[in-house]
């Protein structure tokens, strides 16, 4: 008979008060090599929460990685009230080759909730919500840009939701943004069983980016203080996030070479210059102006942009 809050992960028991690394079977590669999916399961001392943290969905973005890592470093089971479920690389093939999708060119994050028998991406995500997302009442997943863009450090979220409201306003990051949840992404997946799931945004694709780390972890930490889980003893910084329900992107509106005149989570004002295009000549300058009044929470790091390309990504503000 399993103990009190005994948790089942994978055919795996793990007893209260206990840390277990599991490496759960995926696929095999072309060479017969086995690849799994990496999970850390800490099983506290009392009932409580159940925590999932994950990274590198897209495998390119491995701030999350290092973020997850330095979260259980904190951790003893014995002080844990509730489990973290702990993946740290979703994405293995993708992390492997520094790439932000599975050898099918599939993007895993447009693929849940999956199928047993579907294509490789859909088999993961199946995987991973049996065996972590239906485990879990809490979720947080860890992103960067996508390459060669870099955001600010912001929590995406239904905050319409009051439950999942609350759970963002606990992690205090810079911005909070709502977010409507996408057919196929695993946010959408958790938000259709009732789970409250929190998407961090910070930093950059094969890059780690050290302010987007510390944010990252010290909101995990808060999160579970509000949650009741742990007490860490630290005295954290109170950010004071601020609300956004809208967000736009500035696009080129020609090809050329980009020069931004302005700088990730700088306040812009609507018809400011943001910067300008030119060809490689400098024979002509397009000026690229600011659509609205808002916070620059993406950007653009390649200078060579096609018509159409989005160059700056603005959080709205509205007028006080």
């Amino acid at each position: 008979m399993l103990r009190d809050h005994t948790i089942v992960i994978a055919n795996h028991a793990i007893a209260p008060s206990q840390q277990q690394r599991l490496d759960i079977p995926v696929s095999r590669l072309p060479t017969q090599t086995s690849i799994s999916l990496p999970v850390i399961v800490v099983n506290g001392k009392e009932p409580g929460p159940r925590l999932w943290l994950s990274a590198a969905i897209h495998g390119d973005e491995i701030n999350g990685v290092e973020i997850i890592r330095q979260i259980l470093d904190k951790i003893q089971p014995k002080y844990l009230k509730g489990t973290l479920l702990a993946v740290p690389v979703v994405n293995v093939f993708g992390f492997i080759e520094q790439s932000r999708y599975l050898p099918d060119r599939r993007d895993l994050n447009r693929s849940f909730p999956g199928t047993a028998n579907g294509s490789l991406a859909s088999r993961l995500a199946h995987l991973f919500m049996k065996e972590i997302v239906n485990n879990s009442t809490h979720g947080i997943d860890l992103h960067t840009a996508a390459f060669p863009r870099i955001n600010l450090p912001q929590i995406r979220a239904n905050l319409e939701d009051e439950q999942t409201k609350r759970f963002a306003q606990a992690f205090n990051a810079p911005l909070m943004i709502h977010a409507t949840t996408r057919d196929g992404s695993l946010r959408h997946a958790a938000s259709q069983k009732g789970i409250p799931i929190l998407l961090y945004e910070a930093g950059e694709a094969l890059r780690f980016d050290g302010e987007a780390i510390r944010i990252g972890v010290e909101g995990i930490m808060r999160v579970m203080e509000y949650l009741e889980m742990y007490s860490f003893s630290l005295n954290l910084t109170d950010i004071n996030p601020l609300e956004i329900q809208e967000t736009k992107w500035v696009r080129a509106a020609r090809g050329g070479i980009l020069h931004l005149n302005i700088n990730i989570g700088q306040r812009v004002e609507k018809k400011q210059v943001l910067g300008f295009i030119t060809d490689a000549f400098g024979d002509t300058e397009f000026k690229v102006r600011s659509p609205d009044r808002g916070i620059v929470i993406s950007q653009v790091q390649n200078p060579l942009v096609h018509q159409g390309d989005g160059i700056v990504h603005l959080a709205l503000i509205k007028e006080e």
